[in-house]
């Protein structure tokens, strides 16, 4: 079991201005996150947490912070790390694996930071142990099978919740497209464009277990881009069209990743239940402008940096506040609205944001993709998840 994480940042989990350290994870600046903030129940969700890596995720969306979570137990592989995360979660429990800590009849939920390839298995076994998970993304590691494996294991438990912590579907831009499209603002949806450009430097990549990020295929990791159509309007894509370019890249050459990828880039046209067309774009070997964002053109509106429409009486799209105490974190204020969101699904037992079909609609579009890259874009079909 890995407990590497998704990404990187500068820690300093008390403030809210920090200097960013890999594209895409910048912190918001809000001047009051809590504004409107209103106490909704008084139980306390029993969070266990695993994974403090290269970017100690499993403290870096405050469910320490949440008033609705007491976090009783934490566990990585690596015992410095295990104890550190103890020490600023001010947990008292410790576990030396998630083997160990899914045992713990005391947990009533874990969320997942550790290495994407573990993602579709960790998550069976804790959904198998009766406790409610989420997870970073994505859902699956490149494996469809392992994806419809854990769909089948949700299934058969529809009281436990899954959800995928997507950031970007609390970013302030998509969270907006969301409300509008829910509104009737873009009618359907004839065009979308998600862009996830993340640049390494050559000799400074982010590290992960077992070298799992080294050379990956860019499309296996796509949800931060997927989501400006799927988190936007709960549709899907249906058929894809994806060209790959060669990096060039040390860690790209034949024998230098246990993929056998050459592609840094992948650029991806998708249909979508809709009937519109969406460009996902995911590329991780050029410098410069770094994104994680999208854009929609509808029938009735656009939203490229603000709504553009003929629907006047739109609702709220502020992003809702945070309770006293949790932090809006990286990814633009995304980190701690996850977090909330995955508790309220708890005490309120209704579906969260990202669960599990909406997971795998976002992620398994991704591989069908770089399937289709490495048979030089040829359409392929993809498959379509529903409960």
């Amino acid at each position: 079991m890995g407990m590497i994480h998704t990404g990187c940042t500068t820690q300093e989990d008390n403030k809210n201005k920090q200097p960013v350290a890999v594209e895409g994870f910048e912190r918001a600046i809000e001047e009051d996150p809590s504004a409107g903030w209103e106490p909704f129940s008084d139980r306390k969700i029993r969070v266990g947490l695993v994974g403090y890596g290269v970017c100690k995720f499993a403290s870096d969306f405050s469910f320490q912070h949440h008033p609705n979570v007491e976090v009783v137990a934490v566990s990585d592989l690596f015992p410095d790390r295990c104890a550190e995360l103890a020490k600023v979660t001010n947990c008292n429990k410790t576990y030396p694996s998630l083997e160990e800590m899914v045992k713990d009849d005391n947990i009533e939920a874990i969320f997942l930071a550790t290495d994407a390839a573990s993602h579709a298995r960790h998550a069976k076994l804790v959904l198998n142990h009766g406790k409610h998970v989420a997870v970073a993304v994505p859902a699956t590691w490149g494996s469809i099978e392992e994806g419809e494996e854990l769909l089948e294991v949700a299934k058969k438990n529809p009281g436990l919740k899954f959800m995928m912590f997507e950031t970007s579907c609390f970013r302030e831009n998509l969270y907006a497209m969301r409300q509008i499209y829910k509104a009737g603002g873009f009618g359907k949806i004839l065009y979308s464009e998600g862009e996830y450009w993340h640049y390494s430097a050559p000799g400074k990549g982010i590290g992960s277990y077992k070298d799992w990020r080294k050379g990956s295929p860019p499309m296996w990791y796509p949800t931060h881009n997927t989501a400006y159509y799927v988190g936007v309007t709960d549709q899907t894509f249906t058929e894809v069209s994806c060209l790959g370019i060669p990096s060039g890249k040390e860690v790209h050459q034949p024998g230098a990743n246990v993929y056998g990828n050459s592609f840094g880039t992948e650029i991806a046209l998708f249909r979508t239940s809709e009937g519109g067309i969406s460009r996902q774009s995911r590329c991780s070997t050029t410098a410069g402008h770094g994104a994680e964002t999208g854009r929609v053109r509808g029938e009735k509106g656009s939203y490229y940096d603000k709504y553009d429409g003929l629907v006047k009486d739109l609702p709220e799209l502020k992003r809702p506040p945070l309770p006293p105490g949790v932090i809006p974190g990286g990814h633009g204020g995304s980190h701690g609205r996850l977090t909330d969101e995955f508790v309220r699904s708890i005490i309120e037992d209704r579906k969260p944001l990202v669960d599990l079909v909406s997971a795998l609609n976002m992620t398994v579009p991704g591989i069908i993709a770089h399937q289709s890259a490495m048979k030089d874009g040829e359409w392929l079909k993809i498959p379509q998840y529903t409960w």
